[in-house]
């Protein structure tokens, strides 16, 4: 993978800023998390060299002096909201994010239900985390918020919420997904600070957009198209070129925003420490971007990509016509065709030449695999199997797992199990690669090649299943498929 971007450069910046910030309040600030902590791999593909934990190695280095709050919206608990990308409700990923910070040393010191209003579902989360003797506090639902700012800095509007018990001079609050209440959870803060005679301050740890670059840069138009769902939208900030003269990039959300935000600062503060919303974040992500070229590459591969994923989404009725027509509209201003992404080309010619679900593979150093479906695995399986043998430098007819072996697994599937696919799926054939391992040396060896896939790009003619989908996620292979037809809207 060529690299584009100074990670080490940006952990250091970052830091440093941070710190800076907390200065410029006194006694304690709350940092809003923008995004995810750690696992952030959106911004390792469209930044090739960010590191998908350097948001938490970053918090790391400042162990000693902050302090995680985690905000849930009483609403998403009640809906059963699922976190996309795990597959797992906002209240199950709550409990994991504090398992994880807790292993890595981060202290955690509570968990903030918002938009609380009786929710039974709620009360039943509380008592979960309290039975882990995990503190929780309860944020209510303010009449007239955001926009009426004298009901809302008052006893009647954050007033009624619980003041959030803290002890460490960086608050850092971040949350499961967007719309959970983090920058509301802050403000109150703020306004209960003020009242009990603390110099607290707020800032956004955000990396996009990125405000350094241009509106039109790759990445930031990647950005676009990862956030299609919440129909984000990139601009100038407005408020940045009146108060600088300076051109500066920002999202649409936190400008509408703005004018409420400085309102309220100026309520709690008596005058607002922000001039712009961009003046708000803590981003140097843009000064690190070392090979902007390698970066404008990654961003325009992610960007077909989400087009991909989008038009999978709508296939199984996740998301709307308007997301995936969104998408088509950014690559179009951008001049991006889904041929520039090679394995969708090969995948769908070779589909073309054999007239059958087939898959293409192409490895960090260009190499194309190809692959098709079999009455023993699917085109997923089928195509990692020949990837690790090419790597291994096995022939492509030589089997690694026998029929023998198949047999017995594909009668559970249909038999026991219920299934009607007796096809394997990628899981399936791994765990039967593994078996096979221990006696026969070219599976052995095969399996050891499993590493060397990560950074491949692959696409299959076929929807994908989330255990081959959740297999090369693992593997570090970024895979789409086609689902439908664009005409079949």
């Amino acid at each position: 993978m060529k690299i584009g971007f100074d990670n080490n450069k940006y952990l250091k910046m970052q830091s440093k800023h941070i710190v800076e910030r907390i200065n410029q309040f006194g006694d304690k600030l709350y940092l809003e998390f923008g995004g995810k902590l750690f696992d952030d791999y959106h911004a390792s593909r469209v930044l090739p060299g960010f590191q998908p934990d350097s948001k938490l190695q970053m918090l790391l280095e400042l162990k000693e002096q902050a302090e995680i709050v985690i905000v849930i919206s009483a609403q998403d608990i009640e809906k059963n909201k699922i976190r996309g990308d795990l597959g797992i409700t906002y209240d199950q990923d709550v409990i994991r994010l504090i398992e994880v910070y807790r292993q890595k040393g981060l202290y955690v010191g509570s968990v903030v239900i918002t938009k609380y209003c009786g929710q039974k579902a709620a009360d039943i989360f509380k008592a979960r985390l309290e039975k882990r003797n995990i503190p929780v506090y309860l944020h209510y639902i303010i009449e007239g918020y955001p926009q009426d700012v004298k009901a809302i800095i008052s006893e009647d509007g954050f007033g009624k919420n619980d003041f959030i018990e803290t002890t460490k001079p960086l608050v850092v609050v971040t949350a499961p997904g967007p719309g959970s209440g983090k920058m509301a959870t802050c403000l109150s803060q703020l306004y209960h600070e003020m009242i009990r005679g603390v110099k607290a301050g707020y800032a956004k740890f955000e990396t996009f957009p990125i405000w350094s670059i241009p509106l039109n840069h790759e990445v930031n138009v990647a950005y676009e198209a990862a956030t299609a769902d919440l129909n984000d939208v990139n601009l100038i900030d407005p408020f940045h070129l009146e108060a600088y003269n300076e051109v500066a990039i920002n999202y649409n959300r936190d400008v509408e925003i703005f004018p409420v935000l400085k309102g309220m600062f100026e309520a709690i503060y008596g005058a607002s420490p922000y001039a712009s919303p961009t003046d708000m974040g803590v981003n140097m992500a843009g000064f690190c971007i070392e090979k902007e070229d390698v970066c404008r590459e990654a961003s325009r591969q992610e960007i077909i990509r989400r087009y991909f994923h989008a038009l999978q989404r709508y296939g199984n009725d996740e998301c709307s016509k308007e997301e995936v027509e969104k998408i088509e509209l950014i690559m179009n201003n951008a001049k991006i065709k889904v041929e520039e992404r090679k394995c969708v080309v090969e995948a769908l010619q070779h589909s073309a030449n054999l007239d059958c679900i087939t898959g293409a593979l192409e490895l960090s150093d260009g190499t194309i695999i190809k692959a098709k479906a079999s009455p023993f695995m699917g085109v997923s399986a089928a195509l990692l199997m020949n990837a690790v043998k090419y790597l291994a430098g096995i022939e492509k007819k030589v089997h690694l797992i026998s029929p023998h072996a198949i047999d017995p697994m594909q009668q559970l599937k249909i038999d026991y199990l219920g299934s009607q696919n007796p096809q394997l799926h990628s899981d399936e054939v791994l765990i039967a690669l593994a078996i096979s391992a221990k006696d026969d040396p070219m599976a052995k060896k095969a399996m050891e090649h499993l590493s060397d896939l990560q950074h491949s790009q692959a696409h299959v003619t076929c929807p994908i299943v989330n255990n081959d989908a959740q297999i090369y996620k693992r593997l570090g292979i970024q895979l789409t498929s086609t689902v439908i037809e664009r005409e079949a809207f």
